[in-house]
């Protein structure tokens, strides 16, 4: 250990050069699952739903985020490797297809470059360490479930329960919290929102926010421990608010539109994960 915080510290470009490469590459396969898996999950729940009422389930080709490879939206021509370097290809290729022309969507490289500046921040805040490898992980699943989240309305356990099991795990011997705050964070994570959920549909009837939501802040607690809780649920509400906000005044927020809460308690996560100390001192400076 004591070597590698030497090489780290007299190679710290290189470092963070290497980091940022690997969140490139990482980013790339975060794309496939963004796309992918919900798609994934629509085929599953159709077959469910044939075989549940004795039906016969639709013949689809196979999907899974390793199968097929990867093809144009437009001409459906199969891509070769130089078309998918991560970020390079888009700005060679100048975010067009090779083949045909047609326009390849710009949240690919922006997602690349998110990942790639998530690992950057992780890098600076753990330095080299277990924390890292965990703030990696937690950094980038959060980000795939915030898109995810905004395309579809869903935040699956595919993602959320894995989640939240890898935060109990790595807090066994304390990387982050002690493990007794993570065990109460997650259960108070799930609580919170699930006793605001019930309290808001008895007095309107209507449906606030969505299991998966329970589930994320479980997650968060079981990394970050029930400390964290109040000050993410704060900074997701207002985060959000400001969104919603921002929307209604652009007219893209109409009153058939829903605002997903997902996005808003993975950024306030993230930050937390990044700056929660800080966060802290601040809150009970301006509180007291």
């Amino acid at each position: 250990m004591a070597e590698l915080s030497q090489w780290s510290t007299g190679n710290n470009a290189e470092l963070y050069f290497m980091i940022s490469l690997l969140g490139l590459l990482v980013g790339s396969f975060l794309n496939v699952v963004i796309h992918r898996l919900p798609l994934m999950l629509e085929r599953q729940w159709r077959r469910e739903c044939a075989e549940f009422s004795g039906g016969t389930p639709q013949d689809e080709p196979a999907l899974s985020l390793c199968q097929p490879r990867s093809r144009c939206p437009h001409c459906r021509h199969q891509l070769g490797v130089l078309d998918n370097v991560p970020l390079l290809s888009w700005l060679w290729l100048r975010g067009r297809c090779r083949h045909c022309s047609g326009p390849i969507s710009r949240r690919y490289p922006l997602v690349e470059m998110a990942s790639a500046g998530l690992a950057a921040l992780a890098l600076w805040r753990f330095g080299v360490s277990p924390a890292l490898a965990g703030a990696l992980v937690l950094g980038w699943t959060l980000l795939c479930l915030t898109l995810i989240d905004l395309d579809h309305l869903l935040l699956p356990d595919n993602l959320t329960l894995p989640l939240l099991w890898l935060g109990l795990l790595v807090n066994i011997n304390g990387l982050f919290v002690p493990l007794e705050d993570a065990v109460l964070g997650a259960v108070f994570g799930y609580g919170v929102l699930w006793s605001l959920y019930w309290l808001f549909k008895l007095a309107t009837g209507k449906e606030g926010m969505g299991y998966g939501d329970f589930k994320l802040l479980a997650a968060l607690g079981a990394w970050l421990g029930w400390p964290s809780l109040l000050p993410i649920l704060l900074l997701a509400s207002f985060s959000g608010a400001l969104a919603g906000l921002a929307l209604m005044a652009s007219r893209r927020l109409g009153q058939d539109r829903v605002l997903p809460f997902g996005p808003a308690l993975a950024l306030a996560g993230g930050l937390y994960l990044l700056w929660g100390p800080g966060m802290m001192k601040l809150y009970w400076s301006l509180t007291l």
